[in-house]
């Protein structure tokens, strides 16, 4: 069943408006990811809801994402200050979600989502308005990588691609058939992204770049937005040494793992496999 709400995932450190630089120049918002999240969300009005959940730093976290949107002209945004697990049984929370438009799920570490907040009633309500509501549920970094069924916990071993280098759990099942991670380009994540295809060749893997990202719509449609790129590992015929193929420790090789990179207007179809590239060039002849 294609879901009614639609999906944001970023790769972190995307543009918020703050200052930036030795000479605190203003980042550029009108045209970023986080305004084409208000666009999805019904424009300046919508009721916006920021869970900094996986940040060990919440409060900076969530006044940060307060001014991003004011800058955007949003009036109406709100925070589920979700610090343990009972606080997804405060009412307060619970009515901040159930009328929500957009959910935006902050960076940090994504183990502490799942567990402060999968499979608790706030979970259920954004499950349930996902799939049956025009709910926009958006996150950075641990908050893009916790969309997926299957999540990405960890990695080490940059240089080497071994069997065992990648920690997996279940994450908040939003999209179920890819893998995503985060900071894939600055911080060098190709092989823990390989590996986690390997040991599940069934699902997408999507590396998202910083302030690059996805607009998913009925879980199949993905548009890429955003300033750099997104690397998608298609393992439909991936050859040789597949995950269960391999002891732990040992290095690993992978063949006919299709690759796209992709930029901002590109988009890939996830059911059907397929590209479709929104800048066309013409081939030079030599």
């Amino acid at each position: 069943m294609n879901s009614k709400g639609i999906l944001i995932p970023i790769g972190g450190n995307e543009k918020k408006g703050l200052r930036t630089g030795e000479k605190f120049n203003t980042e550029d918002i009108d045209a970023s990811i986080l305004s084409r999240v208000v666009v999805e969300s019904g424009g300046v009005e919508a009721r916006i809801v920021v869970i900094p959940t996986a940040s060990s730093i919440p409060d900076t976290v969530s006044e940060n994402y307060i001014q991003a949107f004011s800058k955007l002209g949003c009036e109406n945004i709100e925070v589920a200050d979700i610090r343990k697990r009972e606080d997804c049984e405060n009412p307060q929370y619970i009515k901040l979600i159930k009328e929500a438009d957009c959910v935006m799920f902050s960076g940090g570490n994504q183990s502490e989502i799942i567990n402060k907040i999968k499979d608790s009633i706030i979970h259920k309500i954004l499950i349930d308005r996902y799939q049956n509501s025009s709910l926009v549920i958006a996150g950075t970094s641990a908050g893009a990588m916790c969309m997926s069924e299957e999540m990405i916990t960890g990695g080490r071993h940059k240089e080497n691609f071994v069997k065992g280098a990648v920690g997996m759990s279940k994450g908040m099942g939003f999209l179920p058939n890819v893998v995503i991670d985060s900071h894939f380009i600055r911080r060098g994540r190709f092989g823990r992204l390989a590996e986690a295809v390997a040991r599940f060749p069934h699902l997408i893997g999507i590396g998202l770049a910083e302030d690059t990202g996805l607009v998913i719509k009925e879980c199949n449609r993905v548009e890429i937005v955003g300033s750099a790129m997104v690397i998608i590992f298609d393992p439909g015929e991936l050859e040789f040494n597949t995950e269960a193929n391999v002891k732990n420790g040992e290095r690993m090789s992978l063949t006919n793992l299709k690759t796209h990179i992709l930029a901002e207007g590109d988009s890939f179809n996830i059911e059907k496999h397929q590209v479709r590239i929104l800048r066309v060039a013409p081939l030079e002849k030599n």
